[in-house]
Protein backbone atom coordinates (compact mmCIF):
# COMPACT_ATOMS: atom_id res chain seq x y z
CA UNK A 1 0.00 0.00 0.00
CA UNK A 2 1.25 3.46 -0.92
CA UNK A 3 1.04 6.16 1.75
CA UNK A 4 1.88 9.81 1.25
CA UNK A 5 3.49 11.64 4.16
CA UNK A 6 3.55 15.36 4.89
CA UNK A 7 5.53 17.57 7.25
CA UNK A 8 4.40 20.90 8.66
CA UNK A 9 8.04 21.66 9.53
CA UNK A 10 9.11 22.45 5.97
CA UNK A 11 7.70 24.71 3.25
CA UNK A 12 4.71 23.28 1.41
CA UNK A 13 5.35 22.06 -2.15
CA UNK A 14 5.15 24.74 -4.84
CA UNK A 15 3.71 22.23 -7.33
CA UNK A 16 1.39 19.20 -7.12
CA UNK A 17 3.38 16.21 -5.85
CA UNK A 18 3.83 14.11 -2.74
CA UNK A 19 6.78 15.24 -0.60
CA UNK A 20 7.29 11.70 0.73
CA UNK A 21 5.84 8.37 -0.41
CA UNK A 22 6.06 5.19 1.67
CA UNK A 23 5.59 1.71 0.26
CA UNK A 24 6.37 -1.04 2.75
CA UNK A 25 9.76 -0.32 4.25
CA UNK A 26 10.80 2.04 1.42
CA UNK A 27 10.38 5.80 1.60
CA UNK A 28 11.03 8.19 -1.28
CA UNK A 29 11.46 11.88 -0.49
CA UNK A 30 10.86 14.03 -3.55
CA UNK A 31 13.60 16.30 -4.79
CA UNK A 32 14.04 19.23 -2.45
CA UNK A 33 15.30 22.67 -3.37
CA UNK A 34 16.47 25.17 -0.77
CA UNK A 35 13.27 26.83 0.39
CA UNK A 36 13.51 29.04 3.45
CA UNK A 37 11.22 27.52 6.11
CA UNK A 38 9.84 30.92 7.16
CA UNK A 39 9.21 32.55 3.79
CA UNK A 40 8.99 29.58 1.41
CA UNK A 41 11.31 31.36 -1.03
CA UNK A 42 14.59 30.08 -2.45
CA UNK A 43 17.53 30.91 -0.16
CA UNK A 44 20.34 33.08 -1.46
CA UNK A 45 24.01 32.25 -1.21
CA UNK A 46 24.75 29.72 -3.92
CA UNK A 47 25.40 25.97 -3.86
CA UNK A 48 26.76 25.66 -0.29
CA UNK A 49 23.89 27.65 1.24
CA UNK A 50 21.32 25.78 -0.83
CA UNK A 51 22.74 22.38 0.11
CA UNK A 52 22.87 23.29 3.80
CA UNK A 53 19.25 24.48 3.66
CA UNK A 54 18.07 21.31 1.89
CA UNK A 55 19.77 19.08 4.46
CA UNK A 56 18.40 21.18 7.31
CA UNK A 57 14.87 21.00 5.88
CA UNK A 58 15.23 17.24 5.44
CA UNK A 59 16.21 16.85 9.10
CA UNK A 60 13.17 18.97 10.11
CA UNK A 61 10.83 16.69 8.12
CA UNK A 62 12.27 13.30 9.13
CA UNK A 63 10.49 13.01 12.51
CA UNK A 64 7.16 13.56 10.74
CA UNK A 65 8.06 10.80 8.28
CA UNK A 66 9.13 8.44 11.09
CA UNK A 67 12.69 8.37 9.77
CA UNK A 68 16.22 9.23 10.82
CA UNK A 69 19.41 9.87 8.86
CA UNK A 70 20.55 6.33 9.67
CA UNK A 71 17.67 5.07 7.47
CA UNK A 72 18.99 7.01 4.44
CA UNK A 73 20.00 4.60 1.67
CA UNK A 74 20.92 6.99 -1.16
CA UNK A 75 20.84 10.68 -1.99
CA UNK A 76 20.77 11.97 -5.55
CA UNK A 77 22.20 15.46 -5.98
CA UNK A 78 21.34 17.48 -9.07
CA UNK A 79 23.20 20.71 -9.67
CA UNK A 80 23.59 23.38 -12.29
CA UNK A 81 26.97 24.21 -10.72
CA UNK A 82 29.31 21.23 -10.97
CA UNK A 83 32.13 23.80 -10.87
CA UNK A 84 31.09 24.49 -7.26
CA UNK A 85 30.78 20.86 -6.19
CA UNK A 86 33.43 21.37 -3.51
CA UNK A 87 31.00 23.82 -1.85
CA UNK A 88 28.12 21.35 -2.10
CA UNK A 89 30.31 18.61 -0.65
CA UNK A 90 31.43 20.89 2.20
CA UNK A 91 27.81 21.44 3.27
CA UNK A 92 27.19 17.70 2.89
CA UNK A 93 30.15 16.84 5.13
CA UNK A 94 28.89 19.22 7.82
CA UNK A 95 25.95 16.80 8.26
CA UNK A 96 27.61 13.51 7.36
CA UNK A 97 30.63 13.88 9.63
CA UNK A 98 33.32 11.28 10.22
CA UNK A 99 31.30 9.73 13.07
CA UNK A 100 28.23 9.10 10.83
CA UNK A 101 28.21 6.54 8.03
CA UNK A 102 27.14 8.46 4.92
CA UNK A 103 24.55 7.08 2.52
CA UNK A 104 25.30 6.13 -1.05
CA UNK A 105 25.26 9.21 -3.26
CA UNK A 106 24.93 10.14 -6.92
CA UNK A 107 25.71 13.58 -8.31
CA UNK A 108 24.45 14.78 -11.67
CA UNK A 109 25.08 18.03 -13.54
CA UNK A 110 21.94 19.50 -15.11
CA UNK A 111 21.14 22.59 -17.16
CA UNK A 112 18.28 23.94 -15.00
CA UNK A 113 16.29 23.23 -11.83
CA UNK A 114 12.90 24.38 -10.52
CA UNK A 115 12.54 27.92 -9.15
CA UNK A 116 16.03 28.85 -10.42
CA UNK A 117 17.75 26.68 -7.81
CA UNK A 118 21.29 25.46 -8.41
CA UNK A 119 20.92 22.36 -6.17
CA UNK A 120 18.13 19.81 -5.78
CA UNK A 121 18.47 16.62 -3.75
CA UNK A 122 16.17 13.59 -3.59
CA UNK A 123 16.42 10.95 -0.90
CA UNK A 124 15.59 7.24 -0.66
CA UNK A 125 15.18 5.62 2.75
CA UNK A 126 14.69 2.05 3.91
CA UNK A 127 13.43 1.32 7.40
CA UNK A 128 13.82 -2.04 9.09
CA UNK A 129 10.55 -3.96 9.34
CA UNK A 130 10.71 -3.86 13.15
CA UNK A 131 10.48 -0.07 13.25
CA UNK A 132 8.05 0.78 10.44
CA UNK A 133 5.32 3.26 11.40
Amino acid sequence: MRITLQSGNIPAPKFRYSPCVKIGSSYQVSGMVALDPASGTLVAGGPAAETACILSNLQRALPDYGLGLDDLLIARIYTTRMDAFVDINSAWEAVFTADRVPPARTSVGVSALPLGACVEIEFSFVKSEASII
